[in-house]
């Protein structure tokens, strides 16, 4: 069981289901190592977007408004950070804020940037899961460190019954490493 093979096995499980859309930076075009686990997911379940974190943010929102199930990528938390307004004040709370008339489940998926074999330097690096999980109460935040979790924790984010959105959270460096 290797880290890539299974996160590309759980992206395709997720692309089978009706109501999934991914959307993000590289994922109908390379940029990212997430892009290759996109490569056989149907081409009209990803919408690329520009580099606006904050704006995809709320486009996932809305996406969870309409009765979508969005997986959110962005390649990296230190750019996640940039759509902490939507993530902290909004999806967290959107439950709450409408007497659970809206469903805010969804994946986002991020990861910790690779550091070999070249290092991108401490702006692309960071783990910011805990600060997170401090000020997102209501998302439930996953760290994928082995292979073995990772499609059983897709698959339960996807499969969940409280309605609450999920963060998994993989590391760049174990795509090729384990």
């Amino acid at each position: 069981m290797k880290y890539f093979s299974e996160l590309k096995k759980s992206m395709e499980y997720l692309a089978k289901k009706p109501n999934t859309l991914f959307i993000g930076q590289a994922v109908e075009y390379p940029g990212t190592a997430m892009f290759s686990t996109l490569n056989d997911v149907d081409k009209k379940k990803l919408l690329e977007l520009p580099v606006a974190e904050e704006m995809q943010m709320g486009m996932t929102i809305g996406m969870i408004m309409e009765n979508h199930f969005p997986i959110s990528i962005y390649p990296r938390w230190n750019f996640l950070l940039l759509a902490i307004n939507q993530l902290a004040n909004h999806l967290d709370k959107l439950n709450l804020m409408t007497n659970n008339y809206y469903n805010s489940k969804c994946i986002i998926r991020t990861s910790v940037g690779s550091e070999r074999p070249l290092h991108p330097q401490y702006q692309h690096i960071g783990d910011y899961s805990k600060s997170i999980r401090l000020m997102c109460p209501n998302i439930n935040i996953v760290v994928l460190k082995k292979a073995d979790q990772i499609f059983k924790e897709y698959k339960k984010a996807y499969d969940r019954k409280d309605n609450i959105s999920t963060i998994l959270v993989e590391y760049g460096d174990y795509y090729n490493e384990k």
